[in-house]
């Protein structure tokens, strides 16, 4: 039998609460895919399911986590930065460990992490955005993966930002491997990271309107032939709710 590397003490303690316990309910979603601004086209319209984001963690969060966090809470303590106005909530959540940091403070923490000797996270892997809609005052996400190479360990960042206030620090110079996955999110959920060098589409045409990978994007779509019947675009399809 393998021994959980995250255990600590008491197992209780390193097993996450399930989703529907503990969280926050940011929306209840109807259907499959939760479309509904052109009706629910995959027959599933009558599943419905509460969408619940991990609620934090508490001590001990178990093995290399809480060596990690006391790290970074000293680190930042030594530069003059309370913890707690740089960290907004710590998670423990499917054996992975994500700090929510707050954005003005997301470079400070971010150099700390990559250049402190007991953290050493030197690579982020990318940034990916998420909208929720249904997160009020916080509805697009960007979430950063940080990898060490010199401890073998893997954590993640998380950082909000309003509809009405998409700004967020670019990181590329931190890890300027961030450069194309910023254009990237700021692409399709049209976040904007303050500071890139170039931050211009990457996918889409300089002239699209809106992100298309928001969840209030319109599911649009044109025509297609195939073997000669016509199939209408998404949004004109056969609706089941």
């Amino acid at each position: 039998m393998t021994e959980n590397p995250h255990a600590h003490g008491d197992e209780s303690n390193a097993v996450p609460a399930p989703r529907d316990t503990g969280g926050e309910v940011i929306r209840v979603r109807k259907g499959m895919f939760g479309a509904n601004n052109g009706g629910d086209t995959s027959g599933y319209g009558g599943l419905i399911r509460t969408i619940t984001l991990p609620g934090a963690a508490s001590r001990p969060y178990g093995g290399w986590f809480d060596e990690v966090a006391d790290e970074l809470e000293g680190a930042l303590e030594e530069q003059d930065l309370l913890p707690e106005n740089a960290i907004e909530k710590t998670v423990v959540d499917r054996d992975e460990l994500t700090f929510h940091i707050a954005r003005e403070h997301l470079v400070q923490v971010a150099r700390t992490l990559r250049d402190d000797p007991a953290l050493r996270f030197e690579l982020c892997t990318g940034v990916s955005g998420v909208h929720f809609p249904g997160d009020k005052g916080r509805e697009l996400h960007a979430v950063y993966h940080l990898r060490s190479l010199t401890h073998g360990r893997i954590i993640r960042l998380e950082v909000s930002a309003p509809d009405s206030d998409p700004h967020i620090p670019s990181l590329v110079a931190v890890y300027p491997t961030n450069d194309w996955h910023e254009r990237e999110a700021y692409d399709f959920f049209g976040l904007i990271f303050d500071g890139h060098p170039a931050l211009t589409r990457i996918m889409m045409p300089d002239d699209w309107q809106g992100f298309p990978q928001r969840k209030d994007y319109p599911l649009g779509g044109i025509p297609v032939e195939y073997k000669g019947a016509q199939i209408p675009a998404p949004d004109q399809r056969r609706s089941y709710s």
